[in-house]
C-alpha cells in the first residue's frame, strides 16, 4: 500500500466568511461501498488508492485501499495482493496498521484498514527535522516490537522505511505497506529468502549481493537505518548513483552526526553490520541499555482465530455477496473536510530546506466551472510532455520522458467546495519528487488564468 494518509497545506486559500461556510452545506452526492461511506482520497499508487471513509454502522473512521482488479489480472499480481491481505489478517498488533475485511464488486477490491490519522512519520521529520534522542528511541522502540512480533509470526516486511510507518491520533506508530513482505513458504530449501527488493536507501547489503539472504536480519538493518534517520535528519547511505551508494553500503560507509550521544553510536554501528551473522539481533537489541530507558512492553489482547475465507472469496468468480459502488463527481466538500484537508491553511513553501524534501502534493482553488478546470490542466499539461487521461472529474498525468526515477505521474481531482468554487488537488503518484516541483511550477505559470486568490492575498497559490 502507498502512502495512507498526506497533511497538506494551503496558500491560495483563507477561510471563507461566514456565510460561504454556510453555502459549503451538504455533499451532492455519497458514495457508498457497503456499510462503508467513502471520503477523500489519503493517498495514490500506480495500482491502488486509499480513501478516507466512515463505518455507517459504528461510526468509525477507517482507510479503504482500493484495487482495479482488471489492472492485478493483467500485471499478473493477484498472488501479491492476496499475499499482503493474508500477511495483514495474520498480524494483529498495536504497532501494526489493522485490517478489519476485504470486500469486492465486479471491477473493484476493497480492503478496509485501521485509519492512522497521524499520517507518515516521515513527513514528520520532513516538517521538522531530525527528532531528539529520546522521541526518535520511543519510535524505535515500538517500531522493534513490531518487527518481532512479525517474525514471530514468520512474516518479514523487506521494505520498512519511514514512508511506511504511520502515527495515529495518539502519536502511537503503525507499520503498514505489506506489500513485499515475505512469508514462511517463501524461504528456500536453504533457509533463505531470494528475491531482492525494498527501498534501495534502507536495503540491507546482503540483499543487495543476491545470493540470498535471512528475511530477520534484514529488517534489522532497515530499522537500523530509520533509527540513524529519526536522529540525524537525513540518510546515512545517500547517493544519486546507485552503483556508489550500493558500494557504500555493503561496507557500511557512513558518518555519525556529532550530536549522537555514544550509547546511541554504538548500538547503530552494531545494527548496521555488513555481515549478517555478526549483526545484533533483535532478542539482544531488547536488552541493550540505550534501547531499554524509558521502554515499555506492547500490551494487547491474546490472538483471535483468523480466518482467510473473504480473502480467497473476493478473488473467484463468484458473484455471492459483491458490493455496489455508486458515485457521481465532482465530489462536493463540506466545511470540515476543507479544513483538514487544508491543515490549519498554513502558508508553506513548496520547497522544504529539511532534509531537501518537495512536498508531494499541492492544491489550489477556483471559481471556474469543473469542466473548464479540466480542460484547462489537459491544455498546460499536453506542451509539458505529458499524457492526458481524463475521468470522472479526476486526470492522471503522464510525462513522456524518464526521469531520475522513472516516468513522472500526477494524479489530478476536482472537488466541489461550495456552488461556485472548486478545490483542485494534485498528487505526485509516481517519479522524482524535485521533477514534480519543477513540473508545478510551469504548470502553475498556465493556470493563472483559472486559480483564484482571495482578497486578503496576492500571493501566488504555492504547493504544500
Amino acid at each position: 500500500m502507498q502512502t495512507q494518509a498526506r497533511r497538506m497545506s494551503s496558500t491560495a486559500l483563507t477561510f471563507p466568511s461566514s456565510s460561504s461556510i454556510a453555502a459549503v452545506g451538504t455533499p451532492v452526492t455519497r458514495t457508498r461501498v457497503g456499510k462503508y461511506e467513502l471520503g477523500n482520497t489519503l493517498g495514490e499508487g500506480s495500482f491502488a488508492k486509499v480513501k478516507y471513509a466512515t463505518n455507517l454502522t459504528s461510526g468509525e473512521s477507517v482507510a479503504i485501499k482500493i484495487i482495479d482488479r482488471d489492472r492485478i489480472l493483467r500485471h499478473k499480481m493477484v498472488e501479491g495482493i492476496k499475499r499482503e491481505i493474508s500477511t495483514m489478517k495474520l498480524i494483529k498488533h498495536p504497532n501494526v496498521i489493522r485490517i478489519f475485511e476485504v470486500l469486492a464488486s465486479k471491477t473493484k477490491i476493497y480492503i478496509v484498514l485501521e485509519y492512522a490519522n497521524g499520517g507518515e512519520l516521515f513527513d514528520k521529520i520532513a516538517r521538522h527535522g531530525r527528532l531528539k534522542e529520546d522521541e526518535a528511541r520511543g519510535y524505535f522502540q515500538q517500531l522493534i516490537n513490531a518487527v518481532d512480533y512479525c517474525h514471530s509470526r514468520g512474516v518479514y516486511h523487506r521494505d520498512l522505511k519511514p514512508e511506511n510507518l504511520l502515527l495515529d491520533s495518539f502519536g502511537i506508530l503503525k507499520v503498514s505497506d505489506f506489500g513485499l513482505s515475505a512469508l514462511p513458504k517463501q524461504v528456500r530449501e536453504d533457509g533463505l529468502l531470494h528475491t531482492a527488493c525494498g527501498t534501495p536507501n534502507y536495503v540491507a547489503p546482503e540483499v543487495l549481493a543476491d545470493k540470498g539472504y535471512n528475511g530477520t536480519s534484514a529488517d534489522v538493518w532497515s530499522c537500523g537505518v530509520i533509527l540513524f534517520v529519526l536522529m540525524a535528519g537525513y540518510l546515512p547511505f545517500d547517493e544519486p548513483n546507485l552503483t556508489v551508494l550500493y558500494r557504500r553500503i555493503q561496507k557500511a560507509s557512513f558518518a555519525f552526526p556529532s550530536w549522537f550521544s555514544s550509547s546511541s553510536k554504538k548500538l547503530i554501528k552494531r545494527i548496521l553490520d555488513p555481515n549478517p551473522v555478526t549483526r545484533i539481533t533483535i532478542p539482544e537489541i531488547l536488552k541493550n541499555d540505550w534501547f531499554k530507558k524509558g521502554y515499555k512492553p506492547p500490551h494487547f489482547q491474546p490472538d483471535e482465530d483468523v480466518t482467510l475465507d473473504d480473502v480467497d472469496a473476493v478473488f473467484n468468480d463468484s458473484e455471492e455477496n459483491l458490493v455496489t459502488e455508486m458515485k457521481e463527481k465532482p465530489e462536493s466538500m463540506n466545511a470540515f473536510e476543507l479544513i483538514s484537508r487544508s491543515h490549519g491553511f498554513n502558508l508553506e513553501n513548496l520547497f522544504e530546506k529539511q532534509m531537501n524534501l518537495v512536498k508531494r502534493e499541492t492544491c489550489f482553488t477556483s471559481k471556474c466551472p469543473a469542466n473548464e478546470i479540466m480542460s484547462k490542466i489537459e491544455e498546460t499539461a499536453k506542451p509539458l510532455g505529458f499524457n492526458v487521461q481524463k475521468r470522472n472529474y479526476k486526470i492522471k498525468l503522464q510525462g513522456d520522458k524518464t526521469g531520475r526515477k522513472g516516468h513522472l505521474s500526477v494524479a489530478t481531482e476536482v472537488f466541489e467546495v461550495a456552488p461556485s468554487l472548486h478545490m483542485v488537488q494534485l498528487r505526485k503518484t509516481g517519479g522524482d519528487t524535485l521533477e514534480f516541483h519543477k513540473f508545478y511550477k510551469n504548470l502553475n505559470s498556465g493556470l493563472k488564468d483559472i486559480v483564484w486568490t482571495s482578497e486578503q492575498s496576492n500571493e501566488e497559490p504555492k504547493v504544500a
